[in-house]
């Protein structure tokens, strides 16, 4: 558990740390567009490039990187097995009773694999390289239009903030949990897929009680504090664009013009 990296927050000295938050985000939902448009294998070259360059561009580790997506090794393979064993279109490569591997199982699998490995690790660097209170003032600037309809903008912001904040924070829960049920003679690491399941089910009250208790003292914390939602609060940093917020959403809308012509290539050169 304590191996798990997505939600934190990894300060350096980047381009891609001192983006505005909202540029950011615009980033990332052009970014999450770009891996969705994605059809072909080829298609999926420019959107590789642009996140190994985006990486290495933030100056975080790539161990951490690799960290965040550790947690969806398991869903990569069980849709990965599901859709190379029971997808029956194609050119059957392989069968035995019921199940069947074919060409396009495998091309389909590999597919997902690569998408979902793309979006983790493309909202992964949201997270990486913007603190979660820079991410509630960059929400809450650009969903300031729904105030016009009486939406709770600035509720949905911080709310969203302080569940992407307790990530980590019940990751360490949970290991501290599960160190104290190993000290008292608890087996989680032998026996079968079942049995490891319903080991971990004491862990669950505890975990459950500390969140509550950790929700609680926050709650009388912003009390203490009279903090409020009101519509006419000021903020100690006004979000400023400058022109390397403008590069970063041309650069945006670039890949995903890029993405939608290569898929578009490809489709009439090869009718795929």
């Amino acid at each position: 558990m304590r191996d798990v990296a997505f939600g934190q927050y990894y300060p350096a000295n980047s381009v891609l740390h001192k983006l505005d938050p909202r540029v950011k985000l615009i980033f990332v939902i052009l970014f999450v567009v770009g891996v969705f448009l994605t059809k072909s294998l080829l298609s999926y070259l420019p959107v590789v490039v642009f996140l190994a360059i985006a990486i290495a561009t933030s100056k975080i580790p790539f161990s951490k990187v690799l960290k965040s997506i550790k947690g969806i090794f398991f869903i990569i393979i069980f849709t990965g097995i599901m859709n190379v064993f029971f997808n029956k279109s194609g050119n059957t490569l392989w069968s035995w009773r019921f199940l069947v591997i074919t060409d396009e199982g495998l091309l389909l699998a590999s597919k997902l694999a690569l998408k979902l490995l793309l979006l983790v690790s493309g909202t992964s660097l949201l997270t990486f390289t913007t603190t979660p209170m820079s991410i509630t003032d960059g929400m809450e600037n650009l969903l300031s239009p729904l105030k016009l309809i009486k939406v709770p903008v600035h509720d949905i912001a911080i709310t969203m903030s302080i569940a992407l904040r307790f990530i980590p924070i019940l990751i360490e829960e949970i290991d501290k949990i599960i160190m104290a049920q190993k000290a008292r003679g608890a087996n989680f690491d032998t026996g079968n897929l079942i049995k490891r399941i319903k080991a971990l089910l004491p862990v669950l009250i505890p975990l459950f009680v500390s969140a509550f208790r950790r929700a609680d003292d926050l709650a009388a914390a912003m009390d203490a504090r009279c903090y409020n939602a009101t519509p006419h609060r000021t903020k100690l940093k006004e979000l400023k664009l400058h022109i390397r917020d403008f590069i970063a959403l041309f650069l945006a809308a670039l890949l995903i013009t890029f993405v939608v012509r290569i898929d578009s290539m490809i489709w009439i050169i090869f009718g795929i």
